[in-house]
């Protein structure tokens, strides 16, 4: 009997510690965007950044809607795409991508809502945000994020920047606007 204690006692102590090992083993933050950026300098392509979280619904739209097939070749052959997890429950914590909320603040997303984005270029510059600001004002200027884009006014904003920051045509962008749409 006492060897089957110290079996078990020591089975436990060891998925203990794998656990522990594997929780400070996470991938974090700067690890994900150095890989990102050297992936879209190798592709030459831009860099979308989402945060997002298990539990938040708009966020899972905002996936479904780029990796819908009616629009998902457009966004992978334009984009680097990679996500930072943000703002889990208490029992989530361990899903949490070490450094994301620094660097979602960083960027002053950190009280602008879930899904929150950022497009870079593949150098590292920052060229759009989720945040909806009027023509011709910086990304330093304060703006509504909008999210996953759903209204007309989200989408047509959404579709703006990534004619900016892609080389999606008309055509693309329609098909893009009409899935984005679809989000309600």
């Amino acid at each position: 009997m006492k060897i089957k204690q110290f079996v078990f006692v020591a089975l436990l102590i060891h998925l203990g510690s794998v656990s522990a090992i594997s929780q400070q083993t996470a991938t974090s933050a700067k690890e994900i965007m150095q890989n990102a950026y050297k992936q879209a300098r190798k592709e030459n392509k831009n860099l979308i950044v989402l945060f997002h979280a298990s539990w938040c619904k708009w966020c899972h739209k905002m996936d479904s809607s780029m990796t819908d097939k009616s629009c998902r070749n457009f966004f992978q052959e334009n984009y680097v795409i990679c996500h930072l997890t943000v703002d889990e429950a208490k029992d989530k914590k361990n899903l949490e991508t070490p450094g994301a909320d620094e660097f979602r603040k960083k960027y002053h997303g950190e009280n602008a809502g879930l899904p929150f984005w950022l497009i870079f270029a593949k150098d590292g510059n920052l060229l759009a945000d989720s945040k909806i600001r009027p023509v011709g004002a910086s990304l330093d200027a304060n703006g509504e994020s909008m999210g996953c884009p759903s209204t007309p006014e989200e989408v047509a904003y959404f579709v703006k920047l990534l004619k900016q920051t892609s080389i999606l045509n008309d055509s693309q962008l329609k098909i893009i606007a009409e899935r984005f749409s679809m989000n309600k």
